[in-house]
């Protein structure tokens, strides 16, 4: 009974000062109307100052987990000003019904131009913000988490299209690289691939098979020999039948031949590709 009561009163106090509010935003808004230039804006500024915390309310309703949130903060504050200035007291004596949307867009304006690391199509970021106002309302109704089903289902869309939706949050909010995999101490970032150094030198490779392919049988053997098999140069005489000098000499000559071959090769790959000739 004391908490219910206690939650009544401060129920009451907040609709009290609310009210106060309206009556004082009422009453700036009747005292604009002779003002101009300077003395204008200083009376403006008073009921943006007023209703500050209007918009970090909508700031926390629209994007609690945004990265950035005192961005938006000086996005909203842009959004009540321009409902200040803008707000025609003889149309309607209510400055929240207008002040709120017109914050709203420019929020949602600026989530869906700049707050995307990798963009959806707008199809998707619409549905993403229908999917996001229908969770709470379903979980209400549900008394549970709605699932996909439930979604696509309360909004009139294809299960496809909302898991899409659904799935989008992170192109908004990055899993972080430090984030675990499963129940192991993995994370996300230990699983990214580092540069494969035998990928940088395939195109080495492949020029040099192409160098080999000029040496004759007997030098390509002595190459195997001396570098694949790692013998030395007196076991690959003994084996050839001749002098380990002459191995030696061979060797320096394969070599030769072979820096010879790749440079011409690797030239030719770097060279730019010549424009056919025009008559």
């Amino acid at each position: 009974m004391h908490a219910d009561a206690t939650i009544h009163s401060r129920h009451d106090r907040r609709r009290e000062e609310w009210d106060a509010r309206q009556q004082w935003t009422r009453a700036q808004f009747s005292e604009l109307r002779p003002l101009h230039g300077q003395r204008r804006r200083m009376a403006e500024d008073a009921i943006v100052l007023r209703h500050l915390d209007l918009v970090d309310g909508l700031v926390r309703h629209l994007a609690s987990g945004y990265r950035d949130q005192s961005d938006l903060r000086q996005v909203g504050c842009i959004g009540l000003v321009h409902a200040v200035r803008r707000f025609d007291p003889a149309r309607s004596d209510n400055f929240l019904s207008y002040a709120v949307p017109t914050i709203s867009g420019e929020i949602k304006r600026y989530l869906r131009d700049n707050g995307w690391f990798i963009r959806p199509p707008r199809r998707v970021q619409e549905l993403r913000q229908a999917v996001s106002a229908a969770i709470p309302d379903l979980a209400q109704a549900l008394r549970r988490e709605p699932t996909v089903a439930d979604l696509a289902g309360y909004l009139q869309a294809s299960p496809a299209t909302v898991a899409e939706a659904v799935g989008s949050r992170t192109s908004l909010h990055p899993v972080s690289l430090d984030a675990g995999i499963g129940d192991d101490e993995t994370t996300i970032g230990a699983t990214i691939g580092d540069t494969d150094v035998r990928l940088e030198l395939a195109d080495l490779r492949l020029s040099l098979r192409v160098a080999l392919a000029t040496l004759t049988p007997r030098e390509r053997r002595i190459v195997y020999l001396r570098f694949i098999e790692e013998r030395t140069q007196r076991e690959i005489a003994d084996e050839i039948g001749v002098t380990q000098m002459q191995v030696s000499r061979l060797l320096s000559r394969v070599l030769s031949r072979l820096q010879t071959e790749l440079d011409g090769l690797l030239d030719e790959r770097d060279a730019p590709t010549a424009l056919p000739r025009t008559a």
